[in-house]
């Protein structure tokens, strides 16, 4: 029996509406393959999407109160953003780190650091994303044990880590093993949360920064889906099951300004993710054909010329994602574009998500674009392009290939540089920018961080290092070196050594020393 939201469904003026319109027996109904409609047959109406906040800055106990702040006022699911070092794998004393711990997101080098993320927050009422990649393995670990250390289980903590490390060496950049160690870790993390972390989604296969280093709304689509391909056939290769770890996999993407693509562009993508897994893996497991994801609004939209005109924007673009079937969803503060958000600006960016489930009537019905010529015609065409984009990358041995040949990184740059060069002769009209101008005083009041923060990661590590059974840590970092060599899954290793406060830094070492580091080859 669905329990839904509310007892009756009917617009603003009284008029009764259906969960969705079918007019015929052969129209795909939502909640049924190849699940162009929706993945659920209700959808907002049983449950809204998960509101979540992208936060992170500074040290782990300032990101925690923002975290609660958040929580308090309606938040759903938490966030986290990582600064640089930790995304790098790198403690914050290290030398490679000056400059650059808490300032693009919270810092975490070791289990105390988690211990104060989270503090006061019960994680098996909460779903956490944490935006991490080279050093997934390490960061899930530390969470795990938090969780453990709160009576909560490793079987009923849930969330998701990016762990797409594939994007990363197509638009991001946050890689630090060669690609083939980085899948082995990636496929690792697969095998052990199917068994221990069954509620986790192991990977987030991300085509948000794909977006925002400049692709095309195809080439988003075309090159995630490929990304994903390339992590099945990976997994599958390991020796596992489709039906064992493809349910979990999840997907993130971005939304931008043209409306109407973005929802056809989701729309696409649930029919395209569903059509390739079952001609491909042929899955026995329904779930494993169903593409859930997470939506960001576009960070590159945001102007920091008359800032307040980003309110409009996010709006726009959360009303997309939520008409194309988000199963969670971050909104950008206005603010962005000239620092960290302020506790008021990201309050407005939750309000935005509040007001579109509770006042605009597009989360009572499922799909509420379909049967529209041009919606339908649309996700037609992104369906196609983005097919014949993948079977291209297919024809050169599949996506980390391509990434190798530098094919996606290429294609990247070539629309970017179209986009832009259509903004500076005035063909492509941003308001603020070189439409609707005029002077102004920016009057926008940042957030300011703790200048102190890295002096005091500093100081916490050398104490944890001072009390910590030296012996002990040395002998399971040694360990995880022979693992990385004799092909032993590494996450039961990683796990000791968090329980044994052995730092993110000194973990990802021990990898180091059999993987060695990457470095792409130059012009990519």
């Amino acid at each position: 029996m669905v329990e839904f939201r509310k007892p009756t469904w009917e617009t603003l003026g009284g008029i009764s509406i259906p969960s969705y319109h079918a007019p015929d027996s052969d129209t795909e109904k939502p909640g049924q393959p190849p699940y162009t409609r929706g993945i659920h047959e209700h959808m907002y109406r049983s449950r809204l999407w998960t509101m979540r906040q992208y936060a992170g800055f500074s040290s782990a106990k300032e990101t925690n109160e923002r975290f609660r702040l958040l929580l308090n006022r309606g938040q759903k699911g938490l966030s986290v953003a990582f600064d640089l070092p930790t995304q790098l794998g790198l403690d914050a004393d290290d030398a490679l780190s000056e400059g650059e711990v808490g300032k693009v997101g919270v810092s975490i080098s070791c289990l105390q650091d988690m211990r104060d993320l989270f503090a006061e927050i019960p994680l098996d009422k909460v779903s956490t994303s944490m935006t991490i990649n080279a050093p997934a393995m390490v960061l899930l670990a530390m969470y795990t044990v938090v969780a453990e250390e709160q009576g909560v289980s490793s079987q009923q903590i849930s969330g998701t880590i990016q762990n797409d490390i594939l994007k990363e060496y197509i638009a991001r950049g946050t890689y630090v093993f060669p690609p083939n160690h980085s899948m082995r870790l990636i496929t690792d993390i697969f095998e052990y949360c199917s068994e221990n972390i069954p509620k986790w989604n192991t990977i987030s296969i991300s085509g948000y920064h794909i977006r925002e280093a400049g692709s095309t709304a195809v080439q988003e689509l075309a090159f995630t889906l490929s990304n994903a391909l390339g992590y099945v056939d990976s997994a599958i290769d390991k020796g596992l099951k489709i039906d064992t770890f493809a349910p979990r996999l999840s997907f993130f993407f971005n939304c931008h300004n043209d409306f109407l693509e973005e929802v056809s562009k989701f729309r696409a993508a649930r029919r395209l993710w569903h059509d390739l897994m079952t001609e491909r893996y042929n899955p026995q497991n329904p779930r494993s054909t169903k593409l859930r994801f997470h939506t960001q609004v576009a960070g590159v939209s945001l102007t920091a010329q008359q800032p307040l005109n980003n309110i409009s924007r996010v709006t726009i673009q959360a009303l997309a994602a939520v008409c194309g079937g988000t199963q969670s969803l971050h909104t950008n503060s206005y603010d962005e574009a000239l620092g960290l958000p302020t506790e008021q600006s990201a309050t407005i960016a939750l309000r935005t998500q509040q007001i579109i489930a509770e006042e605009s009537g597009v989360a009572d019905v499922v799909d509420p674009f379909a049967g529209s010529f041009h919606i339908e015609s649309l996700t037609d065409k992104i369906y196609l392009e983005s097919k014949n984009e993948i079977e291209k990358i297919e024809a050169m041995g599949g996506a980390l290939k391509a990434i190798e040949q530098g094919y996606q990184q290429q294609e990247i740059h070539t629309t970017a540089y179209r986009y832009y060069n259509e903004i500076e002769r005035g063909h492509r009209r941003i308001v603020g920018v070189n439409h609707g101008t005029m002077d102004e005083q920016i009057a926008i009041k940042a957030m300011k961080l703790n200048p102190e923060v890295a002096q005091q990661q500093t100081e916490r590590l050398n104490q944890l290092r001072e009390n910590r059974n030296t012996t002990q840590v040395e002998k399971i970092l040694q360990t995880i070196t022979a693992a990385s060599k004799n092909g032993d899954n590494l996450f039961p290793l990683v796990l000791d050594a968090v329980r044994n406060d052995a730092t993110l830094g000194e973990i990802m070492q021990a990898m180091k020393n059999v993987f060695g580091t990457y470095s792409a080859p130059s012009g990519f």
